[in-house]
């Protein structure tokens, strides 16, 4: 054995001798290409560090294979972070996850070696030296470079953009964009309302959330037609009907972030501009009571109001840009309109527009039509469908645990809206059969309530037409007979109201 491990050493020295360090690696260099001609695979690395900066697909690969489910494995990492309620799974150091795309099938291998010694550096590197590598059969190529990696950067822009924690901004005159600080001022988003959890109807949500989704995922359309990725909301309904839960529900539904503008902390209309400058992409602009900001009401209505000019009183409408206080504001709604629908609502992508009023007849046509708010949606009262759904969210109660049939048929004439019925149901929760109990009797009291609203509101009607026809027939009848019918109409006017 001495003898035998003598003549390799000897060996060993003599082929050193004899072939120089360049000839050895160019025959290594050598036999591995032509393991690679005949090869039916290809590889990719794709280290951590890129030279001295970070490689970005690197963080896309590992976040990618974190959370895609279409990976199988037999051994993975699990990961849990502080405060997390979520469990991550990636490719464990030195092993392989295979992943299909496309009818291609691709192996990913996290590799992991002990970094040399390194010498002095700006920037230190990391002791573990750690990237992937890809191995994909060489006639899938193309499927891999053409589009593969641009699917996983895809996926985990927006991976990364569900697991980061969303904001809600607003703006205050003391964060001016003209003094160099940040416009906007953000709080974290913690709402929990979702379309699951929303009192609505069932087939009019899905239709909501069909239509957001397709515009979430409709970049290369409204490229196509050339028309600004933007998307205006108009949500309008009575106080408490789940307008401000509808907007949260978009925000979780999306994952995008919320700027609530406040228009009476705004002073001029280059103002208004800057803060859309300052607002980023994926996110909801909300304005909400936009009849109660600033008097933006129907420019038809008010000069087919009456023909008196110079007529100053409480009930005329104020100057177009003056707020209540009269703090020197001067927005008007050109640059309002310019702001939704203008050169200016295109200084970034993915943006939807939401505003809320309890009056739309109050508010201009110009700033309801498509293009500004594309879509209406009637915010109304409690409908038997979105009841059931406050039931299951508040007691529990499935469709088949209750006999509902009692409720059903008060339900639209009480006119309740969801804070009503929450609040019943909230303050009986812990006893369901008193809560439902005493929600029926509210509903009834509601209902009768309501009927009789509407029996006086037909008879002033009515005498209000009486009181027209007979002024219009007043030069034929004479003075005496004029002054008893006003008489009996105001006696009318006592008994009724």
């Amino acid at each position: 054995m001495a003898s035998m491990m003598g003549v390799l050493a000897f060996c060993q020295s003599l082929l050193h001798t004899v072939f120089p360090p360049e000839l050895r690696l160019a025959s290594h260099k050598f036999f591995q290409r032509c393991l690679n001609w005949f090869s039916s695979y290809c590889y990719y690395d794709i280290t951590e560090i890129d030279g001295v900066n970070t490689n970005e697909l690197y963080n896309a690969v590992r976040l990618y294979l974190s959370s895609s489910a279409s990976i199988a494995g037999t051994r993975v990492s699990l990961t849990r972070g502080l405060n997390s309620s979520t469990i991550t799974f990636g490719v464990s150091n030195n092993d392989s996850l295979v992943d299909t795309y496309n009818g291609a099938t691709v192996e990913w291998e996290h590799v992991v070696t002990q970094r040399q010694s390194q010498t002095f550096s700006w920037r230190p590197l990391p002791e573990e030296k750690r990237g992937f590598t890809l191995r994909v059969k060489k006639k899938n190529r193309q499927v891999v470079l053409g589009s593969y990696f641009d699917f996983v950067m895809e996926k985990a822009n927006e991976i990364r953009r569900k697991n980061q924690d969303r904001l809600l901004y607003t703006n205050s005159r003391g964060g001016s964009s003209d003094s160099g600080s940040h416009p906007w001022q953000s709080v974290p988003f913690k709402h929990p309302s979702t379309f699951d959890t929303l009192a609505m109807d069932p087939v009019k949500k899905s239709e909501i959330m069909a239509d957001l989704l397709d515009f979430a995922n409709g970049e290369s359309f409204y490229q196509r037609t050339g028309r600004a990725w933007k998307r205006g909301y108009l949500l309008y309904g009575p106080p408490g009907t789940g307008k401000s839960s509808m907007i949260a529900a978009m925000a979780n539904y999306l994952g995008y972030d919320i700027y609530d503008l406040e228009l009476t902390e705004v002073k001029t209309n280059s103002e208004l501009r800057k803060l859309l400058m300052k607002t980023s992409s994926k996110s909801i602009i909300v304005i909400e009571d936009i009849d109660c900001s600033i008097n933006l009401t129907n420019r038809k209505k008010n000069s087919n109001s009456g023909g008196r000019k110079n007529n100053h009183d409480a009930a005329s409408p104020a100057p177009l840009g003056a707020n209540e206080e009269d703090d020197g504001s001067t927005i008007t709604l050109s640059g309002l309109l310019n702001f939704t629908d203008g050169l200016w609502s295109c200084c970034g992508s993915e943006r939807i527009f939401v505003f809320t009023t309890n009056h739309i007849e109050k508010l201009d046509p110009a700033l309801l039509r498509s293009g500004r708010m594309d879509m209406h949606i009637n915010m109304s009262y409690c409908s038997f469908p979105a009841f059931k759904i406050l039931l299951k969210n508040y007691l529990g109660y499935e469709e088949t645990n209750l006999v509902l049939e009692e409720l059903e048929g008060v339900i639209d004439e009480a006119e309740m809206t969801p804070a009503d019925i929450s609040e019943v149901l909230i303050k009986n929760r812990r006893d369901k059969s008193k809560a439902v109990q005493e929600l029926l009797e509210a509903m009834k009291i509601r209902a009768e309530k309501t009927r009789e609203k509407k029996w006086l509101e037909s008879k002033r009607n009515e005498i209000e037409d009486e009181k027209q026809v007979q002024e219009k027939r007043a030069l034929d009848i004479p003075q005496e007979g004029f002054d008893q019918l006003e008489d009996s109409c105001k006696k009318d006017d006592e008994k009724i109201f």
